[in-house]
């Protein structure tokens, strides 16, 4: 669990600067390393909640 949860957090920390540079100086690559950035975290986001409903769904079927 500690991982996944530090891997998404180090992942939305890394976003950061390039927020900044297309927020607030209009850089277009910061935009597109920003898109990128979310993409990834859609897909982290995904397998982080496929991996919990699998666990859900294993730890239902033993009791």
């Amino acid at each position: 669990m500690n991982n996944n949860f530090s891997k998404l957090k180090d992942l939305v920390m890394s976003l950061e600067a390039d927020f900044e540079k297309f927020y607030d100086k209009n850089n277009a690559a910061a935009g597109t390393r920003v898109r990128k950035g979310m993409q990834d975290l859609k897909n982290m986001a995904q397998d982080i909640r496929k991996e919990v409903q699998d666990m859900k769904n294993s730890a239902t079927e033993k009791k």
